[in-house]
């Protein structure tokens, strides 16, 4: 019942991914929350962000910001990074993972979503059929609606780490 809100992967980071494993694996897209997943909320691209995207490009990669912030946030993070991006996206609704594709020309065999929120970005992306990876949330300071979604999260993970051992256990 609770699966539609698992990740494929958890991991610490975004910037501990192996993205050159996962280009051989065919992947040649990667959707990208912005708070709390590559820098602090409301925080600008960093030097390690912009290190970051500049190895993904590199790589191959296109990339796509996703966020359901307004513009003038979404386009001064961008500013340094200089990829696609897609504000007041919606989260979860799928319609704009679904655009963040067609505008990188990928579909959902190649594209990868990164985020931090279980309840916005995990599910969207797993609606829309994207291998989802959730990484921890940079810093624990966030906005209050963000805050009360972290309880639930909370439970979401305990049964989704219980499954995974299942798995490696089968």
């Amino acid at each position: 019942m609770l699966q539609i809100f698992y990740p494929y992967e958890y991991k610490d980071s975004a910037y501990q991914i192996d993205f050159d494993r996962l280009y051989q694996e065919g992947y040649r897209g990667v959707i990208f929350d912005i708070d709390n997943t590559l820098v602090e909320h409301g925080a600008p691209a960093d030097a390690r962000a912009v290190r970051f995207f500049a190895h993904l490009k590199k790589l191959g990669y296109r990339c796509c910001l996703l966020s359901n912030n307004k513009e003038p946030r979404v386009r001064a993070f961008n500013e340094k990074i200089r990829v696609k991006y897609i504000y007041k996206a919606h989260k979860p609704w799928t319609a704009n993972y679904h655009k963040a594709m067609r505008l990188m020309h990928t579909d959902t065999s190649n594209t990868l979503f990164i985020g931090d929120q279980i309840f916005t970005d995990i599910w969207g992306a797993n609606r829309a059929g994207i291998r989802t990876i959730l990484v921890k949330p940079i810093n624990p300071k966030e906005e209050i609606q963000i805050v009360l979604k972290r309880y639930p999260e909370k439970v979401v993970l305990h049964f989704y780490k219980k499954w995974l051992k299942k798995q490696t256990k089968s």
